[in-house]
């Protein structure tokens, strides 16, 4: 990305200040804590892009349902629409579903 947030200027200018004055300094005229400032000096490669928030979405979904039981749950639901949560569960667990029944509410 080309454009260059208000974060990632401040960011600059901190870690600048704190090469040239110290990082005790520079927490305190940026009024934030040292470990704030060690991060990103130790983030910062010498290019305004290090200076970016990253991304805080996960790498992966280990307790993610696998396709084959999200489409049993959406078949089951299908055939059972006014079941209550529990009653639908048993019937779940009956065809080999093994999850707790808080993994169904976000299919209810």
């Amino acid at each position: 990305m080309a454009s260059i947030t208000q974060d990632m200027r401040y960011r600059l200018s901190l870690i600048r200040f704190a090469e040239k004055y110290g990082v005790s300094k520079a927490a305190i005229k940026y009024k934030t804590n040292r470990q704030y400032i060690y991060r990103w000096k130790r983030r910062y490669d010498g290019t305004i892009e290090s200076l970016r928030d990253r991304s805080r979405r996960p790498h992966h979904h280990p307790n993610q349902h696998t396709p084959e039981e999200i489409k049993l749950i959406q078949d089951m639901r299908r055939r059972n629409p006014h079941s209550g949560l529990v009653v639908f569960w048993v019937k779940l667990m009956q065809r080999g579903y093994k999850r707790s029944i808080p993994g169904l509410y976000s299919f209810s």
